[in-house]
């Protein structure tokens, strides 16, 4: 493949991922808690991530490293480009036997997502995105909803982020729905089958990366709960919430959002 061909590299990596993944879905993986309220791991989750670290790496050894199962270090820091990977987004799903779990790769180049892929291989659905040059799902181009009216607006969301609380003048009606893997639900609002996607917690930076890519690349607009755009390869690779919309509807949504006390 040509040298600086990252998201065909992506989707391979992706496809090897899933191979890794496969035989352990359903046959009870070995499991542990990361402990810090950090969630489950299993030993698919480090397999798929050594196997990316090494094939990724291999073929680009100048970029820098970012991974929710590798030990984090300054020195991607340094790096004009980084992989942003969750080996397995969405492990409690990937645990319980569901099929909504995904691998998610990006490439990061000065902060910004160029190349990206969420691949849900119990699926056979491979979103990818490349900067400038759109979003597709197997293939078929994506697009965002158009839906601007907040009340009756798809949403894919946690129940705990429905709060009155939260909310400016309580909860919009919204029609919420739940997919763990925050990579799919960003893709599924590049789809347009759901209007917006929304988290209120802190959000790390491999949950949403490839996301943040094929939802932009989609005509969605992409921030945190503040409304700033996302920039990547941060010291604390975390942003304080994350949503993703069309423009009218993503403003209609952070003008609701309650101010944090």
């Amino acid at each position: 493949m040509p040298a600086h061909d990252d998201l065909a590299l992506l989707v391979e990596a992706a496809h090897a991922a899933g191979n890794i993944a496969r035989p352990f879905w359903r046959k009870h993986p070995e499991t542990w808690d990361k402990g810090d309220g950090a969630g489950p791991v299993t030993e698919a989750d480090l397999a798929v991530d050594k196997m990316l670290h090494t094939k990724l790496l291999a073929a680009r050894p100048a970029y820098g490293w970012l991974s929710e199962e590798t030990a984090d270090t300054d020195a991607r820091l340094s790096k004009d480009r980084v992989f942003i990977v969750d080996p397995i987004d969405g492990t409690r799903s990937f645990i319980e036997g569901d099929h909504n779990w995904a691998h998610s790769l990006a490439v990061a180049e000065q902060g910004e997502v160029v190349a990206a892929v969420v691949y849900l291989p119990m699926r056979k659905r491979l979103f990818v995105a490349e900067k400038g040059k759109g979003a597709t799902l197997n293939g078929v181009p994506l697009r965002a909803s158009e839906t601007e009216n907040i009340d009756g607006a798809r949403l894919l969301t946690h129940r705990h982020n429905l709060k009155p609380e939260l909310w400016n003048d309580g909860c919009p009606a919204f029609a919420c729905r739940f997919r763990p893997s925050l990579a799919y639900r960003m893709s599924l609002v590049a789809q347009g089958r759901h209007d917006a996607m929304l988290s209120l917690r802190n959000t790390w930076e491999w949950d949403v990366a490839a996301g943040t890519l094929i939802a932009r690349e989609a005509g969605a607009k992409v921030t945190d709960r503040n409304g700033n755009a996302p920039v990547f390869n941060q010291d604390v690779p975390a942003f304080d919430g994350f949503m993703a919309a069309n423009p009218v509807l993503a403003n209609s949504i952070a003008a609701r959002l309650a101010t944090r006390s």
